[in-house]
């Protein structure tokens, strides 16, 4: 194993590979079939009742569903994605669904290969931990199916495992709402174990909110957390809606001494305010590094960006690289620190800055503990981006889920209380050291 001075390690308890699948129904990989069979179902008694069949040796079983990311797929979906009812059904194509946007580089995937199962089998072992650097996933990729009703089941797999599911339904004042499904496992020796919570929250101010919460261990003795929001709120005061994701995740190796930290968070308003940020660290045998970074657009075409990482080792040695940008208008400024301290209490830095006139003209200056200096102005252009890449449009046309979630209906003359009052604090400004 290796760590950069970047601030970035790789340990195989973070960086298990899993199987990629489309996420299209008929792109299936069933493991406890022989045969799988499309039913021809143009002038046929299966027209109406049955899409596929699952054939076991010589038994045919007309009703099944298969499960896929956790969520039990549903006969009637399938028929009106085809339109069974108004097509022939002679040839299906199985066609790729396009890849969904990311905050960062790839997503962390939890998800198992499908089988086809019994309509009532539990759920499978989701005993992966999280990826690193992957930022806030879109609520597409958490698959989150809530189960209607009161459920508490559990049960035994073939291997020994067990598992159980259950859900329920909170009420509250304000009109206050939450579903949530519970489920979760253990292997038979108990050396491996999982949990998996979703929920959907909401009030009669229009609060709304979809979460997720994920743990587990592993019997090499790796453990991981993972927490995953997207909230809409409305100001009271202002009136302006608001959509706000937020993601942690944690992982700790059973072997070495390493683990690592991730906090995740973006904040939009209908009127182009954006945040974004992240606090990371992360820790293999004697280094140890953090990095702080954040975006603030204000929707005026102004906007901040900042970025702080650092990094030690056991026996005293430090350094580290931090920068900060401020435009609006195309008038603006950078300026950076770059250093590095040893054991014994020596230090060496090199500072340097820009200003930019918005004219082409800009002024660079700059020195060092080493004795460097400069302090000139040169002919340049200013880019900069003023607008965020992804923004208020963006987040709502991915957040479709929380938007559609029924908070309870509200009887005629019964008003909701007024939340607080803002803390405003989408302006929050960069560490000062």
């Amino acid at each position: 194993m290796a760590a950069s001075s970047a601030g970035g390690f790789t340990t195989s308890f973070s960086t298990v590979k899993l199987p990629k699948f489309h996420d299209d129904v008929l792109y299936l990989n069933f493991h406890h079939c022989r045969t799988f069979e499309l039913a021809d179902v143009v002038n046929t008694r299966f027209r109406r009742r049955v899409f596929g069949r699952c054939v076991f040796g010589e038994e045919r079983v007309n009703h099944f569903t298969c499960s896929k990311n956790k969520n039990v797929g549903k006969i009637e979906e399938w028929r009106q994605k085809f339109d069974l009812k108004e097509r022939s059904l002679r040839r299906v194509r199985s066609q790729a669904l396009p890849s969904l946007p990311f905050t960062t580089s790839p997503p962390a995937r939890f998800r198992s290969k499908p089988r086809c199962t019994p309509r009532n089998s539990g759920p499978q072992s989701r005993d992966t931990p999280p990826k690193r650097d992957t930022g806030i996933a879109n609520e597409k990729d958490w698959g989150i199916s809530l189960l209607n009703g009161h459920v508490n089941e559990a049960g035994v797999n073939e291997d020994g495992s067990t598992w159980y599911r259950e859900s329920g339904d909170e009420l509250g004042e304000n009109g206050y709402r939450c579903r949530w499904t519970r489920m979760g496992g253990q292997s038979q020796d108990g050396s491996s174990e999982w949990k998996e919570t979703w929920w959907e929250k909401s009030d009669w101010t229009g609060y709304k909110e979809l979460g997720v919460e994920k743990s587990g261990r592993n019997a090499e003795g790796d453990s991981w957390w993972e927490t995953w929001q997207e909230m809409l709120h409305q100001d009271e005061w202002s009136n302006i809606a608001r959509i706000e994701r937020s993601a942690q995740k944690q992982a700790k190796s059973g072997t070495e001494n390493a683990g690592w930290h991730e906090k995740w968070w973006e904040k939009y308003d209908a009127k182009g305010r954006t945040e974004k940020g992240a606090h990371k660290y992360g820790r293999l045998n004697e280094q140890s590094w953090w990095e702080k970074w954040g975006e603030h657009y204000d929707g005026r075409r102004s906007v901040l960006k900042w970025t702080d990482k650092w990094a030690e080792t056991e026996l005293g040695t430090k350094w580290g690289d931090k920068w900060e940008e401020k435009f609006f208008a195309g008038i603006g400024s950078r300026q950076g620190e770059t250093w590095h301290a040893s054991p014994g209490g020596e230090r060496w830095s090199r500072t340097w800055g820009e200003e930019h006139f918005g004219n082409g003209k800009v002024h660079k200056y700059g020195k060092s503990t080493t004795g460097e200096s400069w302090d000139i102005e040169v002919d340049e252009g200013t880019y900069y981006e003023a607008e965020p890449h992804y923004g208020w449009a963006d987040v709502v046309g991915d957040s479709t889920q929380l938007l559609t979630i029924e908070p309870q209906d509200r009887p005629p003359g019964v008003y909701p209380n007024p939340p607080p009052p803002p803390s405003d604090d989408i302006y929050d400004s960069p560490p000062s050291s």
